[in-house]
């Protein structure tokens, strides 16, 4: 069973930044597309972020120019790297592969607030 570990998160006034790291279970050498998504409270879950095999990106609207995903293959890691954050970019955010198709991990909380 494929397992992700996310790390990272915390609690951090608007318009600072941090990094979260998705640990995988899986060579990422044999997937294709991995990506964050987050769900805010009372919110359903959504893609934030997707990078391909081949490094091309996707990124929603409200995080473009801010969020910068990326991928280690050799250690089968995920990073997204968050800056000039938001009250609205709060929430659990999680990694998986884009389609989701595995068991969703724990998730890391990032909560933005003065």
């Amino acid at each position: 069973q494929v397992q992700f570990v996310e790390s990272g998160g915390g609690l951090v006034q608007p318009g600072g930044s941090l990094r979260l790291s998705c640990a995988a279970s899986i060579s990422l050498f044999s997937v294709d597309t991995m990506a964050w998504y987050r769900q805010a409270p009372g919110k359903q879950r959504e893609l934030v972020a997707l990078i391909t095999s081949r490094a091309g990106t996707y990124y929603v609207d409200s995080v473009k120019g801010r969020f910068t995903i990326s991928r280690d293959n050799a250690e089968n890691m995920v990073s997204l790297q968050m800056n000039s954050l938001k009250p609205e970019d709060t929430a659990v955010y999680y990694c998986n592969r884009a389609p989701a198709r595995d068991s969703w991990g724990q998730g890391t909380q990032v909560t933005v607030s003065s």
